[in-house]
């Protein structure tokens, strides 16, 4: 199979031509002049009981509900390892004093600074055996 890019370069290594109009920017300088008796539609058809006219005002109205958990507190391991750490997290949920969903915020942080701690070490290693190649 043959392929039309070869990997690693781009089909188009000079960009978007300067001055191309976005066809987002030009709809929504068509629809503008419109909004107000589009929206207006909009309400009308709700008010009939269109739900998807409703659904679409609403979602547009109201912001979606995000909860925002309170302040907990458990046992975290202040020295040891990040499985250690880990551990305390999953222990505290099935004891249920962290929502599972709070959990699952720390265990995705504790993850990414995983990868922080890996590549310092990598990177500390590396200039290490390069000190030595001199």
């Amino acid at each position: 199979m043959t392929t039309k890019f070869k990997p690693g370069r781009s089909g188009n290594p000079a960009g978007r031509p300067k001055g191309t109009k976005d066809r987002r920017t030009e709809l929504r300088a068509l629809i503008k002049p419109h909004a107000p008796d589009l929206i207006a539609k909009a309400l009308a058809l709700a008010n009939e009981g269109d739900v998807a006219a409703l659904k679409l005002l609403l979602e547009r109205a109201v912001p979606p509900y995000r909860p925002i958990g309170e302040a907990v507190t458990f046992p975290m391991p202040k020295q040891g390892s990040l499985a250690d750490s880990g551990r305390a997290v999953m222990e505290a949920i099935a004891d249920g004093n962290l929502p599972p969903d709070m959990g699952r915020q720390l265990i995705d942080a504790l993850a990414a600074l995983g990868r922080i701690v890996e590549l310092d070490e990598l990177d500390r290693r590396l200039s290490a055996l390069e000190e030595k190649s001199r």
